[in-house]
């Protein structure tokens, strides 16, 4: 089973996500702040991260790199899940050496399984 790290502040939009990966057959685990998630992908290995940008402590482009600084977690796809423009989406995701990103908020569930599919390779 595939485990997914959850980097969201905003309960309602973890919780969704959460929900529709679990029914898909996916360990999901849950950090509402950057400090608790860098701890956390450290602890757990998760085979994927979805960072929102918006963080209540530091920005997801401050855990991106330092996620990207600690050898335990610098090869995990790492995926900005945000409701940022697309645009901007896009530019911080390469920016922050992230491997794509989902934009919020989730609608379509489907296209959002297959998006999180294709970054677990």
């Amino acid at each position: 089973m595939k485990k997914i790290l959850m980097v969201e502040d905003i309960p309602d939009n973890a919780e969704l996500a959460r929900k529709v990966l679990l029914s898909a057959g996916y360990q999901v685990t849950h950090a509402s702040d950057a400090e608790t998630g860098l701890e956390m992908a450290l602890a757990e290995h998760p085979d994927l991260i979805l960072l929102d940008l918006g963080l209540p402590d530091y920005d997801g482009q401050t855990l991106a790199g330092w996620l990207r600084a600690e050898a335990e977690t610098a090869q995990i796809p790492i995926v900005v899940f945000t409701a940022w423009p697309e645009e901007t989406a896009r530019s911080m995701a390469e920016s922050y050496s992230c491997d794509g990103y989902i934009s919020k908020p989730l609608l379509k569930v489907n296209q959002f399984l297959v998006q999180i599919a294709s970054f677990l390779k």
